[in-house]
């Protein structure tokens, strides 16, 4: 028997970016596990990628290219046809167009390799001037607050935190969605730390933090303000680290005096006495001896808002001076510290020659698919699902149906996006391509070799691109680089290449208390304190009553336990345990619509209708739905997913989209 041991990364939009161990027995993969000897894994992988073989392994797996023979507006009819084929058509076709900004390429975190992500289509895509994507859906709107404050997306390291006295865990399901966070949480609960939740939800995490507090969706920034309001009341701050390292104190501490415990409580759906008691416990310390530390998270940032929310939150350590010590300060994204090492010249700008493609932005590829003059003419889409993720979706599926619009998907299977495409293009999977990563959880970067041989006739993204790349007539050397040479020019040479490949990972070079004395990236060196401020919802009782009136809950959507995004929803085993689309409702709110339990529910507003069984669910507070996402369309109920009701709006900063900010009405359906 043939068995061997492949060591590789998980490419998923997660912020621990595990290092993995595959076995393989007899050219098949039989167990993906987590790297014990990683600091960052050690040894521990979550449900979803554990079950990486079935995935690859999956009876639905799509493994030749494939042309539409039916009508966009039918259900879906593909053919199978030759490489040669696909590629001739799709290249005569592409350059058949008049304009290549009419050429729309559209991707995101389905990998978040290096090679397999941008390098090889990022330089077909500049080579032809395409059109070029803001990707914006997940995480925008939070980087540009912390870029603004911070000077870059930077945090402290997450192993640090089994050294705080107190966690405040901000906008996070760890348990679900940051696993090893939470192994460093708890060992710091275990050894007397204290750890807060806040959340609209009642979170499988907030299930086992000492408390929870449950805001309303959107309001997390007035939070911050009063916070800030008590820690100025009290003399709780580190006068000498903002004197020091704050730009703009005086005019947040203007603002922040306007928001006192019972103006936050009004805002905010909590009690004054919530606001006082976490100002408490965040600020009455001795930060030197007992650090206070923030987990900050993604979901807080998908409201209006979210961007000065975000400036807020991170502006906290500062005034109580918690970054001088290693387990104080914050942490939302980590990625920062990786770009001095990435090369900025991977995707090759230099092809554009001095050409200015047109921006489009990834979240209102709704209306942009309808609306955009000249109209985009041609999508080629590849590591996303638009069609089940990006917001408003009524809109992005008649974008999508437009017999005129010439669709390209590379994928592993027929989602909903594929099931709308003109080609469908097998890609590999992470179990059988090269690929580098970053981490916007930790600060290691890893190596993922290819365990097994492509299944049937699947390529890796990069081969797809090179070979599209020469059927267009594309002759530059660059577009014969292979996956080992795209490796070799992915980092600087701060990395040792040699070690990344025999170990598995490298640690970046950060210091352990990394703002102990200042040195934010920004241009002077300190934190930017001004302008930041609280921006109420799009859609709320406070700034959109008659609104309200019509549509009284608000709805999140949090992501399903068992799914990543619209990843692994059509994997059986872990769809089984997930069950069926729910929303889940606070008994009172259940029983003023006389809904019960179980029952077949539709959340409606003016954009869509979202079928659903209803859970009614203490983890869901008053006035507030969960609808728990991203299914896929055509496997939840009635051909929707929590998508049909968002909107397009975007964040204050970072152009992001606004899914927490969306208020409905739920009845029987």
């Amino acid at each position: 028997m043939n068995t061997r041991t492949v060591f590789g990364a998980c490419p998923h939009d997660c912020p621990d970016t595990c290092a993995m161990q595959v076995t393989v027995e007899n050219e098949r993969v039989i167990k993906v596990q987590g790297r014990a000897e990683h600091p960052n894994t050690h040894g521990a992988l979550c449900t979803k990628v554990s079950r990486y073989p079935e995935r690859t392994y999956h009876a639905e797996r799509v493994l030749h290219p494939l042309k539409r023979v039916s009508k966009k507006t039918e259900a879906p009819r593909f053919e199978p046809v030759s490489w040669a084929q696909a590629l001739a058509d799709i290249a005569a076709r592409l350059k058949a167009l008049p304009d290549p900004q009419c050429i729309q390429p559209y991707s995101y975190a389905g990998t978040m390799g290096l090679i397999q992500g941008e390098a090889m289509a990022g330089r077909l895509w500049n080579a032809l001037g395409a059109a070029r994507l803001d990707r914006t859906i997940c995480a925008s709107a939070g980087g540009a607050g912390l870029a603004v404050t911070y000077g870059h997306k930077l945090g402290m390291h997450t192993r640090h935190f089994a050294g705080a006295k107190l966690i405040v865990i901000w906008g996070s399901n760890s348990i679900t969605s940051n696993l090893h966070f939470w192994t460093y949480a708890n060992q710091a609960k275990r050894e007397g730390a204290k750890l807060i939740c806040i959340d609209p939800r009642k979170t499988e995490t907030a299930d086992k933090c000492h408390q929870h507090i449950a805001v309303l969706p959107g309001t997390d920034g007035a939070l911050a303000l009063g916070l800030m309001h008590e820690l100025i009341a009290n003399g709780w701050l580190d006068q000498d680290y903002i004197d020091r390292h704050v730009d703009g104190w005086d005019e947040l501490r203007a603002k922040a005096l306007a928001w006192d415990p019972e103006r936050v409580a009004a805002t905010c759906g909590i009690t004054a006495d919530e606001v006082r008691g976490l100002a408490r416990d965040y600020g009455d310390r001795d930060v030197m001896a007992a650090p206070a530390a923030i987990r900050l998270n993604y979901g807080m940032q998908r409201v209006r808002g979210g961007g000065n929310a975000v400036r807020l939150v991170a502006l906290l350590p500062c005034l109580t001076g918690a970054w001088r010590h290693a387990s104080g300060g914050m942490l939302l994204s980590a990625s920062g510290w990786n770009a001095p090492f990435k090369n900025p010249d991977l995707e090759r700008p230099d092809l554009l020659a001095g050409r200015q493609p047109r921006m489009v932005n990834m979240s209102t590829i709704g209306d942009a698919l309808l609306q955009a003059d000249p109209p985009i003419q041609a999508i080629v889409v590849y590591n996303s699902n638009p069609v089940a993720v990006a917001p408003e979706s009524p809109k992005v599926v008649k974008g999508f149906q437009r017999e005129d619009l010439f669709t390209v998907v590379l994928e592993h299977f027929m989602t909903d996006t594929a099931d709308l495409a003109d080609y469908v293009l097998p890609a590999t999977t992470q179990l059988e391509h090269l690929d580098v990563h970053t981490s916007y959880g930790h600060t290691d970067v890893l190596m993922n070799h290819p365990a097994v041989a492509p299944l049937g006739e699947a390529k890796p993204n990069t081969q797809i691109f090179r070979e599209l790349a020469a059927a267009m007539g594309l002759t530059d050397p660059c577009f014969s680089d292979t996956d080992e040479q795209l490796a070799d020019q992915a980092f600087t040479a701060d990395i040792d290449m040699a070690a990344l490949r025999t170990q598995g990972w490298q640690p970046l070079p950060i210091a352990e208390a990394p703002f102990a004395n200042g040195g934010f990236r920004t241009p002077n060196g300190r934190a930017q304190a001004g302008g930041a401020d609280f921006v109420p919802n799009y859609e709320s009782a406070q700034t959109t009553p008659a609104l309200a009136a019509r549509y009284p809950l608000a709805m999140i959507s949090p992501p399903a336990r068992n799914f990543l995004n619209s990843s692994f929803v059509n994997v059986k085993s872990l769809r089984d345990i997930e069950g069926e689309p729910i929303i889940e409702m606070h008994a009172a709110d259940a029983a003023a619509r006389q809904l019960a339990d179980g029952a077949r529910v539709a959340a409606f507003n003016d954009r869509g209708r979202y079928v659903a069984t209803l859970k009614v669910s203490p983890r869901a507070r008053p006035g507030v739905v969960n609808g728990l996402g991203v299914w896929w369309r055509k496997l939840g109920l009635d051909g929707t997913n929590v998508n049909e009701v968002t909107h397009q709006q975007l964040t204050d900063l970072g152009n992001a989209p606004a899914f927490y900010d969306c208020l409905v009405e739920v009845e029987a359906a």
